[in-house]
């Protein structure tokens, strides 16, 4: 644990990435195997269950500590960590524990079974034992919350250095649903396990937003333009008789989407195919939009009422291996027309659909399509380099998403509560809302968008303009307007305006515009509407 918590340290005190790699390098050359490992699956996202509550965790510091829950309350926003806060106000240890990373790591799992007083116990034991830094690092094994400015590229990168594994294998060994549960060092990093790589996916491709003009990429002939979906990015695997259905977040779908058993009935073994997930009208023939997959996401099991209202397919992007054979080095233009070939055998009643190319001779040709994008069901377009090999990451030059500019709406700030760490003396989380007749009626949240010094104008006007208090939030005068941009919108009974956004954030301060002239519940509807 001591060397972890160093390693914890020496990332936090750089942003250099060149310190970073070398301080991952060397804690992988030189930790025990199950600390790498486990090391490994923290920096991927694999984080053991929570066994306790945070609510048990600031209360049980507050008592360690000799102060009032109120007072923790009040330095937590502050700090804007519960780890780091925790360790900070800890009187100073009397004892010294040793112990390894994975050895806290398996004891903490074993209070699974406990009782909250032998948690408790545990807790406070521990926190009397360790240093602050490891009391930093051992609260962060409680709650999960990891942020350690460590990309999984740089991870990578550094196991590559310690290891001197290729660095693309051992991406690919990276991929797919593991934990040091299932696996050991060997297995994963050092060795080869053949039955884990039949059901891995492939690092996923990702592409740049299109920051230049798209005529500065070179002849409209060398690309070849399909529509951005707005669903869930997935592989679909079909080797060793058996298939899999991962997200680009390395989450296993296979259970959620049924519709993948049908498509992988009628695929070859040794088929990888990369595609949208997308909820389907099949009688409009266009996506429903993401509001209708999000009740699938959750569930192990969906039952038929949400498969018969929001029946899925798989929008077929690209051929990552065929008859067993890698294809990512080939040209995207070779491994499209695989694809189209293998699509065009199937039945038309599989779930598998090619996403169609735009048809255009030039430019601007696209720039027309990428206009009525929307009208198809879609976010902008996506622009891919024929000749261009199947890269993993993101990288810049080959494959470009040219989304649609985001819809925006004017809106009154309602409520505000102030933000965390740096920002906890500022007020930075709003509330807004549209006119409803006569009155308000909120429809968003929104805390970004805006300068550190419009930030610090707009507490001290929410200071001087609260109307009441309810715990932490403010409500306030109707009077400041603000542009909020947003990607998309959907129906949604749970809010009283009766809609979601997706990813709203503010673009801009309206000093310009009177309460009176921000959008209407009916203006709100109109823009739901469009979108089908």
């Amino acid at each position: 644990m001591k060397d972890f918590a160093a390693l914890v340290t020496a990332l936090d005190q750089t942003t250099r990435t060149s310190t970073k790699l070398a301080a991952l390098a060397a804690y992988f050359r030189t930790a025990p195997e199950t600390d790498r490992l486990w090391t490994v699956a923290l920096l991927s996202g694999r984080r053991p269950r929570r066994s306790i509550t945070a609510s048990k965790l600031r209360l049980w510091a507050a008592e360690a500590a000799g102060i009032t829950p109120w007072m923790f309350e009040t330095c937590y926003p502050v700090v804007g960590d519960l780890s780091e806060t925790i360790a900070l106000i800890l009187p100073p240890p009397r004892g010294d524990i040793v112990n390894s990373l994975s050895g806290w790591i398996a004891e903490l799992r074993a209070l699974d079974k406990a009782d909250d007083a032998a948690r408790r116990a545990f807790v406070l034991q521990a926190w009397d034992g360790l240093p602050p830094v490891q009391r930093f690092v051992f609260n962060k094994l409680i709650t999960g919350g990891w942020r350690m400015g460590v990309s999984q590229k740089l991870m990578t990168r550094a196991l590559a250095e310690a290891t001197g594994i290729d660095p693309a294998e051992l991406t690919h060994r990276l991929m797919g649903d593991w934990s040091p549960d299932t696996t050991d060092w060997a297995g994963l990093i050092a060795g080869h396990d053949p039955q884990a790589a039949l059901s891995r996916p492939y690092p996923f491709a990702l592409a740049h937003q299109l920051d230049l003009d798209p005529i500065d990429l070179g002849p409209c002939a060398d690309w070849l333009a399909e529509d951005k979906w707005d669903g869930i990015r997935g592989q679909l695997i079909k080797r060793g008789g058996a298939h899999h259905l991962w997200s680009r977040g390395e989450e296993l779908m296979t259970d959620r989407f049924p519709e993948a058993a049908a498509i992988a009935a009628v695929l070859p073994d040794g088929t990888v195919i990369d595609g949208e997930v997308l909820a389907w009208d099949h009688a409009a023939r266009r996506p429903m939009g993401f509001a209708k997959l999000q009740p699938r996401i959750g569930r192990k099991t969906v039952p038929k009422r949400l498969l018969a209202e929001a029946p899925a397919i798989v929008m077929a992007y690209d051929l990552l291996e065929w008859q067993g054979e890698d294809l990512r080095t080939r040209p995207f233009g070779a491994r499209r027309a695989i694809l189209a070939g293998l699509l065009d055998d199937l039945p038309k009643a599989v779930p598998l659909h090619l996403s169609p190319a735009i048809a255009a001779t030039d430019w601007a040709g696209l720039v027309a399509s990428r206009a009525t994008a929307r009208d198809r069901g879609a976010e902008g377009l996506m622009l891919k380099r024929l000749s261009a090999p199947y890269h993993a990451g993101r990288r810049r030059g080959d494959v470009w998403k040219w989304k649609l500019d985001p819809l925006s709406i004017d809106a009154v700030m309602i409520y505000a509560q102030a933000g965390s760490g740096r920002r906890a003396t500022l007020y930075t989380d709003f509330t807004f809302a549209v006119r409803d007749g006569a009155g308000f009626v909120p429809f968003t949240k929104a805390y970004s968008g805006l300068s550190d010094a419009e930030f610090r104008e707009i507490t001290a006007w929410v200071r001087k303009n609260t109307t009441e208090r309810f715990g932490p939030v403010r409500a306030v005068r109707p009077e400041l307007v603000f542009e909020i941009a947003f990607e998309g919108i959907q129906a949604s009974p749970r809010h009283k305006s009766g809609v979601a956004l997706r990813f709203p954030r503010m673009v801009r301060w309206r000093r310009d515009k009177p309460v009176a002239e921000v959008a209407s519940l009916d203006d709100l509807k109109a823009v739901l509407a469009s979108f089908g």
